[in-house]
């Protein structure tokens, strides 16, 4: 989970109102098209202030160009991860030889091409002189069937111009796509980056994103004399300077949100911690509550407020006020220290650790437990350990989002194959830590068309503010992750697949899920990109006892934090985790509204009893600090 670490989150879309929606396109007698009051706003009107402005956006460049450069040259940035450029041209460069080597192969592939762009062409034409009041009916638009966020205007289609260069584009896009499909002999990683890194060049050379081919951007910067690039190229400046030397996109107002000013308002004390992680019990708000304690272990690559954001979509406020004693594992932002701390640790550190408080707090022996995400994987992996151990202090677990079989895993696996892992490891050694920025632009690569360059284009081309937003700024929150930890995780998850093969070591154990016996409610979101849906479905069938799957609509993050009274989304049950996903979907049962409370029938089923409502830290520990606590303070 993580930076997407998002699903879903767009920006917001501009209305555009000018001369030519309120023509309603009717000229030349009638027929359909625009005349000459279309291009107005294409013209310029003052080229002094333009020229003016053009360089004064070009000092702001400049200014860009300096941040990032001076960090480099002294020395505090040095590029020893594997060169994600030179990986993208060594592994394209085999689809080309797939292609290049038989001359009839790129024949056909050449003649496809550029018979759809003729295709194009002609009808592009064919409407131009149309409109140019020569005889003949006007050609309407190519329908869009597209629904495609970033060709919205309606100049993408009403203009000609613009039309042609939409049209262009989804067909070249197709075409390539296709071409990697295609590709015969390579293995299915490479033919897996291969896609990935098209998908990636694709996102990026979109006519959207360039002045001169958008035409909302065009008429904007005329409109302005070139004034919102002014804008534009020094909120770049600022953010380059801001990720020192690096670019920390900006996605939303960071100025107007503070975590335990604005998010993670539960009231709730700190009552331990260590070298990895602080403990903390959330205050009841019930007369009573159940008897078993709640145990929330988030992911350490985001901070663990993402349920906690507000009152009104807190997660753990919900758990409180149903009557729930709530605690949950802050992660320590590791730095250097922490180099050595790895999976191992963080399951004795982590999870035992917080199991041996909840018992001198509450003295309860007996726990539910929550694991969200790569939380969820550590949660398993720990079951498995205690099933070994003879442990059963966790009577049932609940895993968001959480894969623990990574044969479907989506394109993280991308980022991960022996080579990159060796460089990856080897720029670690030297840190003790991999940078929070680096898991963010990873994650943000996933969905490139809706989390990178939307934002790009309305920063630093259109040269507009972003809105606060609440989820990204947690988004923007990133963690660092001990070197032993993340290497653990990627070589032993996303290369080795160890913990559905029964070859994960975990402290010096060997570890099996067809150990863990214990009930099982494991959720998985229909449009999860960072733990597809149907990898959830299919690791579901990994444990040893029952399991109720259960998935839910949206995405990664939505999908998860959906409080009842929203009344968003649906979920969906249907048995066992058995055959295909697909099947299993389309055979199970729709309820509206959110999952929290089938979850929490669900809890209470395996015990509902209750007791008197509990203080933080009870009778044997005192409060070291008010919640959300100092380690989720630590900023990147």
């Amino acid at each position: 989970m993580y930076n997407e670490r998002i699903n879903r989150v767009l920006p917001p879309e501009e209305m555009v109102t000018d001369s030519k929606q309120e023509s309603g396109g009717q000229k030349n007698g009638g027929k359909a098209g625009f005349d000459a009051t279309d291009l107005d706003p294409y013209v310029l009107k003052d080229p002094e202030t333009m020229a003016m402005n053009f360089a004064r956006a070009l000092e702001n460049l400049g200014q860009a160009a300096s941040a990032w450069l001076a960090p480099r040259e002294r020395g505090e940035i040095s590029e020893t991860v594997i060169d994600p450029m030179a990986d993208m041209v060594k592994t394209l460069s085999k689809v080309s030889e797939y292609w290049i080597s038989d001359p009839r192969r790129t024949f056909e592939a050449q003649t496809q091409l550029m018979s759809s762009f003729f295709g194009i062409w002609m009808r592009s034409m064919q409407r131009m002189q149309s409109m140019s009041g020569l005889p003949g009916e006007p050609l309407p638009p190519e329908p869009d069937t597209r629904k495609d966020k970033r060709f919205s205007d309606e100049d993408w289609q009403k203009n000609p111009f613009f039309d042609f260069l939409r049209q262009v584009y989804f067909v070249t896009t197709d075409w390539v796509e296709k071409l990697v499909s295609e590709t015969d002999g390579l293995d299915e990683h490479t033919k897996h980056k291969a896609g990935f890194y098209v998908k990636q060049i694709t996102a990026a050379l979109s006519p959207s994103n360039f002045i001169p081919t958008n035409p909302q951007l065009y008429r904007e910067t005329i409109a302005s004399n070139g004034e919102n690039l002014v804008r534009g190229m020094k909120m770049l400046a600022e953010d380059i300077a801001a990720g020192r030397g690096e670019l920390r996109l900006r996605q939303t107002d960071m100025t107007k949100f503070a975590v335990g000013r604005d998010m993670a308002l539960t009231p709730g004390k700190v009552i331990a911690q260590n070298d990895i992680c602080q403990i903390i019990q959330y205050e009841a708000s019930t007369e009573t509550v159940l008897k078993r304690p709640l145990l929330i272990c988030p992911p350490w690559i985001n901070k663990f407020y993402i349920l906690d954001l507000n009152p009104q979509k807190s997660f753990i406020k919900w758990c409180v006020d149903q009557g729930q004693t709530v605690f949950v594992i802050s992660w320590v932002n590791p730095d250097a220290r922490h180099a050595e701390k790895d999976w191992a640790a963080y399951a004795r550190e982590g999870i035992d650790f917080a199991l041996e408080i909840i018992e001198k707090a509450t003295g309860e022996k007996e726990v539910n437990a929550v694991g969200y995400c790569v939380g969820g994987t550590l949660l398993a992996a720990t079951l498995a350990l205690h099933a070994k151990e003879k442990n059963k202090r966790i009577k049932t677990a609940t895993l968001f989002t959480t894969q623990v079989d990574f044969t479907h895993a989506g394109d993280l696996k991308v980022f991960v194959d022996e080579e990159q892992l060796a460089a990856l490891e080897e720029h670690m050694k030297s840190a003790g830590y991999l940078d929070g920025s680096k898991m963010s632009m990873a994650f943000n690569m996933l969905r490139a068309s809706e989390l990178i360059w939307p934002y790009f284009v309305n920063s630093y081309l259109k040269g507009q503010e972003p809105l606060p937003f609440d989820l990204l700024f947690w988004n923007a929150d990133s963690t660092r992750m001990a070197a032993a930890n993340h290497a653990f995780y990627l070589r032993n998850c996303y290369l080795r697949n160890a913990l559905t093969q029964n070859e994960m070591i975990l402290d010096g154990k060997p570890v099996s899920l067809k150990d863990v016996k214990i009930p099982i409610y494991n959720l998985a979101t229909r449009e999860d990109h960072i733990a597809p849906a149907k990898s959830v479905f299919l690791g579901s069938r990994f444990f040893g006892g029952k399991v109720e799957f259960v998935v839910t609509g949206s995405g990664h993050i939505a999908g998860v934090v959906n409080p009842p009274d929203k009344k968003k989304y649906q979920f969906w049950t249907g048995g066992p985790a058995k055959g295909e996903y697909e099947t299993w979907l389309e055979q199970a049962t729709e309820t509206p509204g959110s999952w929290w409370p089938h979850w929490r029938a669900w809890i209470e089923t395996h015990d509902g009893r209750r007791v008197a409502a509990r203080k933080p830290g009870g009778d044997a520990l005192n409060a070291i600090e008010e919640a959300p606590g100092s380690y989720v303070m630590e900023r990147v």
